[in-house]
């Protein structure tokens, strides 16, 4: 019997609740799937027939040993989906800068080092931006992620700076059609096109995520959307067992936010049919082994 783990960490050490519908796909199919702590030293990644990262919700707070761990599995040639080189380019978000250079249509992103020293109402007026969201590049759950404004920028400056000497930033505009249309979670599979769902934040907010109060629905975007969506994803120069894309919807155009391809929440339980697309997904990367 075949073996897939699915990787998860520490604080969240089970597979959640909607990974397990998969996992209960794969197991009708003659598939064991165990979770695996990213950072456990007693596991060996080798004894599997295919590790899919899945919760591993920690590792923006020990960037360092998940990537060193993503280097060491690499090495080991575990078959990790998705790629460990795929993976450790998109850790930082600055890959977003780099997809704004290849014409992608992207949420005009500034991307500051740590420990730069810059000015936050420099930034503002360079960017020509009333109103910003400040988040770290590497992040998850939108932790550390906060608002300033043209008007309260000399008074932010303080936290501004503790937080670049701290961490490398990124500065987006403030975009409304968050809070008045919703953002969008596109869901492809081996490329293909899965589900999607609309999120919002609490009334005030900002952020999407349900720990600050957000919701997500079950929404079905134009085709338009679906396939400017699906050329975003096509700029990644390796094939991916699974991708989340973020985004608004402006001017009949989507705008990238993120391109989530470690450890998205899937929302499989959404999607009609979404469980079984996702395990059968995972099936084909494991066709040569089972062959």
């Amino acid at each position: 019997m075949p073996t897939v783990a699915f990787v998860t960490c520490q604080a969240w050490p089970e597979i959640n609740e909607h990974d397990l519908l998969a996992a209960e796909v794969l197991r009708s199919q003659g598939v064991a799937v165990v979770p695996a702590v990213w950072d456990d030293p007693e596991i060996d990644w080798t004894h599997f027939d295919c590790v899919v990262i899945r919760s591993a919700w920690d590792y923006y707070l020990k960037p360092d040993p998940y990537a060193n761990w993503l280097r060491r599995v690499q090495s080991s040639r575990v078959r990790l989906w998705n790629p460990p080189h795929v993976v450790l380019d998109n850790i930082n978000k600055r890959y977003l800068v780099r997809l704004a250079e290849r014409g992608m249509d992207v949420v005009p992103t500034t991307y500051l080092p740590a420990d730069q020293g810059a000015v936050l109402d420099d930034v503002l007026h360079r960017c020509g931006w009333d109103e910003a969201v400040i988040k770290p590049a590497v992040s998850g759950c939108a932790a550390g992620a906060w608002r300033s404004c043209l008007a309260t920028a000399q008074a932010d400056q303080e936290r501004f700076a503790e937080q670049l000497r701290r961490q490398d930033l990124l500065l987006q505009p403030y975009m409304p059609e968050v809070a008045s249309q919703g953002e969008w979670s596109l869901v492809y599979f081996d490329g293909r096109y899965s589900h999607a769902v609309l999120k919002r934040p609490a009334a005030g907010d900002f952020r999407v995520q349900r720990e600050y109060g957000g919701s997500a629905t079950s929404a079905e975007p134009g085709r338009w959307l679906i396939e400017e969506a699906q050329s975003v994803l096509s700029a990644v120069d390796f094939p991916l067992l699974y991708a989340r894309l973020d985004g608004i919807e402006r001017a009949g155009r989507f705008f990238l936010m993120e391109l989530e391809i470690n450890e998205p929440f899937l929302f499989l339980a959404f999607g009609v049919g979404a469980p079984q697309r996702f395990a059968e997904a995972i099936l084909r990367k494991l066709l040569p082994t089972r062959l």
